[in-house]
């Protein structure tokens, strides 16, 4: 740090025991909410992280989809941070497609585009920008590794770089759909 313009060195040691104090404080408080000591006048207010998808219904939906995309990454289940993240982008681009009118051919009726071909009109349409372009391969065909039931078929493998990539991505592309935010 700096005092009066000079540079002060703090002990490693002082660094550390700081950095486990906030961290303590930080456990103690997530644990309180947990287990539901924390007063409505605490508790954060609710997340508005989809307010820009036109579909109402669809928002609570892909607000805990995406929270569990992140818990899953963060816990290393990459094969379901990936699939919920790839399902989350794939939802609020084909909402921004039929919201803004710019649907080609097929998306309103029964929406038989791709994921692919979905991300190249949304872009043409200047809804999203350039960052799909680091989304992984695997991420733009994600849905031909799935079962009836949506989920990865077993012999798929995701690494941790295709799923930390794809959430990436994501958050790329809910900017870009809520410049706001």
């Amino acid at each position: 740090s700096t005092a009066g313009g000079l540079v002060v060195e703090a002990d490693v040691g002082e660094i550390v025991d700081r950095l486990l104090a906030v961290l303590t404080q930080a456990g103690t408080s997530l644990s309180r909410m947990r287990d539901g000591e924390a007063t409505s006048s605490e508790a954060a207010p609710p997340t508005r992280r989809f307010d820009f998808v036109h579909n109402a219904d669809l928002r609570p939906v892909l607000e805990q989809a995406y929270l569990d995309s992140r818990r899953a990454f963060d816990g290393g289940d990459f094969r379901q941070a990936f699939i919920l993240s790839s399902s989350v982008l794939e939802a609020i681009v084909t909402d921004a497609l039929r919201d803004a009118e710019h649907t080609g051919a097929g998306l309103e009726a029964g929406g038989e585009l791709s994921f692919d071909t979905r991300i190249a009109a949304a872009e043409r349409a200047g809804l999203i920008h350039g960052g799909c372009a680091r989304l992984p391969r695997v991420a733009r065909s994600y849905r031909d590794l799935t079962d009836a039931a949506g989920d990865l078929l077993p012999d798929v493998t995701i690494s941790e770089r295709e799923a930390r990539l794809t959430g990436q991505v994501l958050r790329v592309v809910m900017r870009d759909l809520d410049p706001g935010r």
